[in-house]
């Protein structure tokens, strides 16, 4: 076991040394329950000589689960001897967030994907995503980073990277895109007010390390679609990097791709309500099309309210629960790619 410079963390792998290695990076944390133990987050590194590595991440946000799977079965089936290079997998990287079955972390109230590059002296949260920014990114040589809806939405199953800065590298992330074979993908910009640096992908840019995402499905259960969408796509991204060889490539369809930019691409809810959704997942829309109907069935003598569709567009996300709140959000559209 050795410690990583700048960080709480101890992690029980060797990253240069070939073979299988399972493992934790054991974050210490104090709490009633345990004063002295660790939260134990598992890790697993495959490595066979030199050559490309690749991270591989979910549980970002813990109530995900296809990727978790994915990544699961992924640790099953692959095999020192099949590769040529370094393949990483954090498969529940908000550990507490995971097994509570939670988007944040039950600790300390954080979203792991929105604090990037994290505190090495901070809050369980924090540590998790400075390691990550500082101890695995680094090494790799593409990441991929796999969500879902979670418990609030659920998407299209489909795959995604950003629009960045940097021509060449975006070039090499819409090509892993292309080669990860979801048959829906967007590029999204900074959408929702995030700063891209905040999150995992906007890490890997700072590196000037190509990234690539998914949204499996969601609804806060295992979407047989969104899974096998994503086991296949491991192993594509793998072939792609040269870490499998090119027989290893599992047939996929073309991907098409589309866009997602601002706040016109997302309908939120402008009052509290039940949430009629007047459009399904997949679905094209035009501009000013009703979208969903928010009823208030405690005073039934109100009128629902109608929400529209600000633009044109490919339904890529609705929200899950019926009941509502003032901000909720109740679609998000894909549509023209940003320029």
């Amino acid at each position: 076991m050795s410690q990583t410079a700048r960080t709480r963390i101890l992690c029980d792998v060797d990253f240069e040394r070939d073979g299988m290695q399972t493992g934790y990076l054991r974050l210490f944390h104090s709490s009633h329950a345990s004063a002295y133990g660790f939260l134990p987050i598992p890790i697993v590194v495959i490595r066979n000589g030199e050559g490309p590595t690749a991270l591989f991440v979910s549980g970002n946000h813990g109530d995900e689960y296809e990727g978790q799977v994915a990544l699961a079965n992924l640790v099953q089936a692959l095999k020192p001897e099949q590769i040529r290079g370094r393949v990483i997998i954090l498969p529940t990287a908000n550990y507490p967030a995971a097994m509570a079955g939670n988007r944040v972390s039950p600790v300390d109230n954080l979203n792991l994907n929105r604090i990037f590059p994290g505190d090495p002296d901070g809050s369980v949260t924090e540590q998790i995503a400075w390691f990550i920014s500082e101890q695995l990114i680094p090494r790799a040589d593409l990441v991929c980073d796999l969500h879902s809806g979670g418990s609030s939405l659920l998407y299209t199953p489909c795959a995604l990277t950003g629009r960045t800065a940097d021509p060449a590298l975006y070039e090499r992330q819409l090509a892993a895109l292309k080669a990860f074979g979801a048959p829906l993908a967007y590029v999204q910009g900074r959408a929702q007010g995030q700063g891209g640096n905040q999150t995992l992908g906007g890490i890997a840019e700072r590196h000037g390390i190509p990234s690539l995402g998914t949204e499996l499905g969601g609804a806060g259960a295992v979407s047989r679609e969104g899974l096998a969408i994503a086991e296949r796509g491991v192993r594509n991204l793998l072939v792609h990097l040269g870490i499998l060889p090119p027989e290893a490539r599992i047939a996929a369809p073309e991907t098409r791709i589309v866009g997602l930019g601002g706040q016109d691409h997302f309908v939120y809810a402008e009052e509290p309500g039940l949430f009629e959704p007047l459009v399904e997942l997949g679905e094209a829309v035009r501009a000013g099309q009703p979208a969903a109907l928010l009823h208030t069935p405690e005073t039934p003598w109100k009128p629902p309210l109608e929400h529209r569709f600000p633009i044109d567009g490919l339904v890529l996300c609705k929200r899950q629960p019926g009941r509502s709140q003032r901000g909720d959000c109740l679609f998000v559209l894909g549509g023209a790619m940003p320029g």
